[in-house]
């Protein structure tokens, strides 16, 4: 049925046909005004299963008796008049009626821009779409399509050390024993998800060169896995991505088929920035940037992702990255948002994939410039090498060429494995005849609820396994 004429934005009446709605009313409207609605969404096929009270009720005194008719045939709830009172009650309709949309019909003062974004997360986490007049917010995709346990990793946002954290989580599963398969999605994906075996290919420099002077993203998420990690790696390719974290496209869901049909035991689905792997897992890690605005991280869809984590793990938790106050005001949210999961405060410490001690080495890393002094100190007392420069250029092409004229002063280029790491870095080392070591950037714990992030790590692996160890 058309929407009604009175409503020249058709957007949401066109899409409530055969859908069960939850719809949310304030006492701002006047009863008469918002049964009009009502009825409009009933007559554009729309069934509506109940309605949640969320504020203003004093404005008019008996709105919510006036829409108590039990002739509608709806539940109506209403809460507290405080506005995390008025959550628990959507909770409550929510598990109660199962909406597939949760229909929005309040405006300001009652909900505004923060109370909504805090609505929405509640109501995807239940699987439900959330719309209004001209907003539509659909839950990310968590198909159910892995035939062994898994986990997954995601973030708050780009560039807060997800892969370096999903090296590591690999790492410490296949010495668990649980060996572990990564499926991994990036922006520079292959175009067919590709299996990279470690134990069955000599990943060499030329190997990889060879790779990039081809077309292909020798840099790319899955290949840092691979290498660091030592572990079979599923690589993908994603475009785009929502405030809530689903690709615009993807080929993840055939790159989990390859996993399910591999022999590893259990899968590390791995996400991109923001953006979340569209397949479900048993368990999940949220990484997340100390360095972020605060809002990024529990506000928006930010809490959504901490609503969905099993662990979260803070990263770059050290000056002039992120003040003191600033990691504890991080840490105060986190746990505000979910009391009941542990969170890890780390920073982020280099580790070389091979020796480099003695030697005169040249530092590329996409780390802060005012990191500089604090990583080449920790390199040289650690490994007992001389820093001799270090560009933090490698996502910027330009700048990284003219950085690298300090290869000179050098005999090995320690490279991360990310942007033009290989292209630009690892190319114009090998011209120079300057050797190339990989390195991983290690999270340490600083502080916290926990003391280790291998034990957390594991413990939530056991859960995924159902309380069983490999």
């Amino acid at each position: 049925m058309s929407p009604p004429a009175s409503s020249p934005d058709s957007f949401l009446f066109n899409r409530v046909d055969g859908a069960a709605l939850l719809c949310l009313v304030d006492g701002e409207h006047y009863p008469p005004v918002t049964r009009w609605t009502l009825d409009e969404l009933k007559r554009a096929g729309g069934s509506i299963a109940g309605l949640v009270f969320v504020g203003g009720t004093e404005k008019v005194d008996n709105a919510m008796e006036e829409l108590q008719d039990e002739k509608r045939q709806y539940v109506v709830y209403t809460g507290g008049g405080a506005f995390d009172e008025t959550l628990e009650t959507l909770e409550q309709a929510l598990e109660e009626q199962q909406p597939d949309l949760v229909v929005d019909l309040s405006d300001e003062p009652v909900v505004g821009y923060t109370e909504r974004f805090r609505i929405a997360t509640r109501v995807l986490l239940h699987g439900a779409c959330y719309a209004g007049a001209d907003f539509w917010f659909s839950p990310p995709e968590r198909r159910e399509m892995l035939k062994k346990p898994g986990l997954a990793i995601i973030g708050t946002g780009k560039r807060v050390g997800k892969t370096a954290v999903s090296v590591s989580v690999a790492r410490l599963l296949d010495a668990a024993g649980y060996d572990p398969v990564v499926v991994a999605m990036g922006r520079g994906g292959p175009p067919e998800p590709e299996v990279i075996r470690p134990d069955e290919l000599d990943i060499t420099l030329d190997f990889l060169v060879d790779i990039a002077e081809g077309g292909g993203h020798a840099a790319s998420d899955y290949w840092e896995d691979a290498i660091l990690a030592n572990v079979p790696t599923v690589g993908c390719r994603r475009c785009g991505g929502g405030m809530a974290g689903s690709p615009v496209l993807s080929n993840v869901h055939e790159g989990a088929i390859l996993a399910n049909g591999m022999p590893q035991g259990f899968v590390v689905m791995e996400g991109s920035g923001p953006t979340l792997p569209p397949v479900s897992t048993d368990v999940a890690v949220v990484v997340v940037g100390a360095m972020q605005p605060l809002r990024y991280i529990t506000g928006f869809f930010g809490e959504y992702r901490l609503r969905r984590a099993d662990l979260a793990v803070v990263t770059m938790c050290e000056e002039p990255l992120a003040s003191e106050e600033k990691v504890q005001a991080v840490y105060e949210g986190i746990r505000e948002v979910r009391p009941d999961v542990d969170v890890a405060l780390t920073v982020f410490r280099p580790e070389p994939h091979g020796d480099i001690e003695g030697r005169r080495v040249y530092v590329a890393s996409t780390a802060h410039p005012s990191m500089r002094d604090t990583l080449c100190r920790y390199l040289e007392e650690t490994y007992c090498c001389e820093v001799v420069d270090m560009s933090t250029s490698l996502s910027n092409r330009a700048e990284l060429r003219r950085d690298l004229a300090g290869l000179e002063e050098a005999d090995v280029l320690l490279t991360e494995i990310k942007a033009a790491s290989i292209d630009v870095a690892a190319a114009t080392a090998r011209a120079m005849d300057c050797d190339v070591v990989f390195m991983h950037n290690r999270p340490v714990v600083t502080g916290g609820t926990v003391d280790s992030l291998d034990a957390a790590v594991l413990s939530i692996c056991k859960k995924a396994c159902g309380g069983e160890t490999p």
